[in-house]
Order: C-alpha cells, then sequence, then structure tokens
C-alpha cells in the first residue's frame, strides 16, 4: 500500500518565505523529496492568501498564482458540506480550532497516514493520522 502524505498550507507558505532561511530549506526539501503529497482547496486557499499578504517580503500575485497552479498538479482534497461537518465534529472532539479540524479531516477523507504540519502537536495521531512537525529540531 502506498504512503499518502498530507501537507498543511505553513510548509508550503514557508517555501517561499525567504526571512525564513532555515525553514524554507526544510520545506523546500519536504515538498521535493516526500512522494504522494496530497492538499486540500483549504490549503489552497491560505496559501495565496499568505504568501501575497502575510510575508514580510510577500511574493508577486503571478508569481502567487503559478505556484498555485504547480500546487493543483497534486490530488486537492475539495472542501465539501460533508467535509465540513466531519471537521466540526473533530474540532469538538478534539479540541482544535476548525481550521485545523479540516486539515485533518481532510487528510483523512484522502487516506494519508501523515499529516504535515507546524500547527498541531508533533507526533499525535488524529483521525488515523499521525501528525508530524517537519520544523521540529
Amino acid at each position: 500500500m502506498t504512503s499518502r502524505t498530507f501537507v498543511d498550507t505553513n510548509v508550503f507558505v514557508y517555501a517561499f518565505d525567504a526571512d525564513e532561511p532555515a525553514k524554507r530549506a526544510i520545506a523546500l526539501g519536504v515538498v521535493r523529496d516526500t512522494p504522494d503529497l496530497v492538499i486540500s482547496t483549504q490549503v489552497l486557499g491560505e496559501f495565496f492568501v499568505a504568501v501575497t499578504r502575510k510575508l514580510a517580503r510577500p511574493i508577486p500575485v503571478g508569481d502567487a498564482v503559478a505556484a498555485m497552479e504547480e500546487l493543483t498538479t497534486l490530488p486537492v482534497v475539495p472542501t465539501d458540506l460533508t467535509l465540513v461537518r466531519s471537521a466540526l465534529a473533530t474540532a469538538r472532539m478534539h479540541q482544535l480550532s476548525y481550521w485545523d479540524a479540516l486539515v485533518v479531516e481532510a487528510a483523512a477523507t484522502a487516506g494519508c497516514d501523515r499529516l504535515l504540519t507546524e500547527d498541531l502537536a508533533d507526533g499525535a495521531e488524529l483521525r488515523g493520522v499521525r501528525i508530524e512537525n517537519p520544523f521540529a529540531a
């Protein structure tokens, strides 16, 4: 069976963050070296806003669009009503933010074994998905 890895927004954002060179190198390595990456429509939207508005040195919109075109070559889990309802239940059960629960549910829905993020507890398992922080020392 093939292992699938869901990648949260922050990993992709760090790949474009010139002010975080150590995290940028890690993020680029993760994207380059990890097979069978999966994302969601939530990740796409958050990525665009983060890299064009939230970075200290935002990237041009055209560059963000080009990056998103590359990201859409990966399997993309749509954020539909079923996923939203599952995320609400997961948020309540595990005391997560709605947005973190939505990422967890997208990973579980896609059959991912791992979720790469810095937003959740490294080593935890939620909905059958192991949380890994690629930036943890």
